[in-house]
């Protein structure tokens, strides 16, 4: 439940203090992981194999990815597959959950790519 504020002469106080967290928090916990995001919005077109996904996300290390694709699956964000080749492969795939998240990642990308320069400076 949301913290509830009410001023008192000058002092504001808490009437209501959070016991969980909100729902931004949930789901900046969910999705709020470095390259996180990203992963998502590379898997949004269909299946990617491992090392192809490494390449998209050429800022990362093949560990951190691996780290975020299995918290991903274990959020059930994200499905994996082991591809019966030589040698064997794993790729990727959005679940349908995990595309519940592609319209607000979207609407993110079109708000970061609107802030001015000195806005992109600040960061």
């Amino acid at each position: 439940m949301a913290g509830r504020l009410k001023t008192v002469g000058k002092k504001r106080v808490v009437l209501q203090e959070c016991t969980e967290p909100c729902p931004i928090e949930r789901g900046m916990r969910i999705l709020g992981g470095k390259w996180t995001g990203s992963i998502l919005w590379h898997l949004k077109d269909g299946p990617v194999r491992f090392n192809d996904l490494t390449r998209m996300l050429g800022g990362a290390s093949k560990k951190m990815i691996a780290e975020r694709l299995r918290q991903l699956e274990a959020r059930r964000l994200v499905s994996r597959t082991v591809l019966k080749t030589a040698p064997v492969s794993v790729e990727y795939e959005i679940t349908d959950f995990g595309r519940t998240a592609l319209g607000f990642l979207d609407e993110l990308r079109i708000w970061s790519e609107a802030l001015s320069e000195d806005q992109m400076a600040a960061i």
